[in-house]
């Protein structure tokens, strides 16, 4: 939890209530805030398909992305040349993939071990209590402007990975030899593993197609939400720094109620209807430019963010067991792939239109398509399988 908090909540999206900030301060405009977005979101792509190469110890990797991390977000306060910061958002969405895949494999792992699974969804309710956090401190002490914001989430982002750096121990030589007479032990299912892998293969492949539309479908309002909300609402309204921290409480809620949700039902049906959640609380933004309309709508898309991650998690560890780590890196890098395309689609849009209104439309409708295509493979998958 402590690290997807680091790495998600703070490394990735801290961007987000301290853009306002960066704009108002002169330090960027939409169109440059939007090439920052998308460098992170690109260097989030690269990184969750290396991912798929590196064979190295989970603990090992999390621990070098948190302390990553903190050196990168306090790059941001301590620079101000924008190609410096192109380059550290960059590097720093690869190591934000890196941290997520291997803390998500080394705790559902330790999770299943412990015949703990129910458990599974306080992992996830890091990112929401990171974001939760920027939010309501950028609201509280914004006015000390968007570099002290990023020394400050650095410094505090350094003392949640000391506090849990040592919970994050390479596997020592014991465990080392105790895992090897495992894999040994294991090596007479390889052929059963194979043949499941082939069954599975067309599966796998539709769990990373769609699993990469909601990426596309909430970082338009995940990067400009601050942004769009301060442009809709009267200049003296309290309301905008607000929406941000509800978002993130709302994540937490969702993947606390996500994990507790019926293990046998179909991972991809709860998606479907976490990406009708999304694609309802866009609209409610459209239809209702109000304080109450962002309100439902930061609730609605925050509450199944995480929830989609750990759905789509566990349906990579139903495909591939304890091999699903390279599974679990090309679904996050298509999730990547849509989050570099939303910023490049909704920046240009609201520069030309001033509004970021169709770039929302066609983020709901992505959505919504999504989760059509995740009922027909999850109903005609069985069917032609049988």
């Amino acid at each position: 939890m402590a690290a997807l908090a680091v790495a998600l909540g703070v490394g990735r999206f801290a961007f987000t209530p301290l853009l306002p900030l960066m704009l108002r301060g002169g330090e960027l405009d939409i169109r440059h805030g939007g090439w920052l977005a998308s460098l992170n979101y690109a260097g989030y792509f690269l990184g969750a398909i290396g991912c798929v190469a590196l064979r190295m110890d989970a603990a090992r990797v999390v621990n070098a992305g948190l302390a990553s991390t903190v050196l990168l977000v306090l790059a941001m306060g301590v620079t101000h040349q924008f190609w410096v910061w192109a380059v550290v958002r960059f590097v720093a969405g690869a190591i934000s993939a890196w941290t997520f895949v291997f803390a998500s494999q080394w705790g559902l792992r330790r999770l299943a071990e412990l015949g703990a699974n129910e458990w599974g969804g306080v992992i996830y309710t890091g990112p929401g209590l990171g974001i939760a956090a920027t939010g309501l401190l950028v609201s509280a002490a914004g006015g000390y402007g968007a570099s002290a914001g990023w020394i400050g989430f650095g410094l505090l982002s350094a003392v949640l990975t000391v506090l849990v750096w040592r919970t994050f121990e390479p596997a020592s030589t014991a465990k080392a030899g105790a895992r090897a007479s495992a894999d040994k032990d294991a090596s007479t299912q390889t052929d059963a593993h194979r043949h499941r892998a082939h069954l599975h293969r067309a599966d796998a492949l539709w769990l990373i197609v769609l699993y990469g539309v909601p990426g596309f479908g909430y970082i338009i309002t995940a990067t400009f939400l601050p942004v769009i909300a301060r442009a809709a609402l009267p200049v003296d309204s309290p309301w905008p720094d607000l929406f941000w921290p509800m978002f993130g409480g709302a994540l937490v809620v969702g993947a606390l109620a996500g994990a507790r949700l019926p293990a046998h039902w179909d991972n991809r049906t709860l998606l479907a209807g976490c990406y009708v959640l999304q694609a309802l609380g866009i609209l409610a933004g459209i239809v209702s430019p109000t304080a109450g309309g962002f309100a439902l709508g930061s609730a609605l898309i925050g509450l199944p963010f995480t929830a989609i991650t750990l759905f789509a998690m566990r349906e990579a560890r139903r495909l591939h067991g304890d091999n699903a780590a390279g599974l679990m890196g090309y679904a996050t890098a298509a999730y990547g792939l849509g989050q570099i395309a939303g910023p490049l689609v909704a920046a240009p849009i609201a520069a030309h239109t001033g509004s970021f209104t169709l770039a929302l439309w066609l983020a709901a409708l992505s959505l919504l398509a999504g989760a059509v295509g995740l009922v027909v493979v999850a109903v005609l998958r069985p069917l032609l399988r049988g």
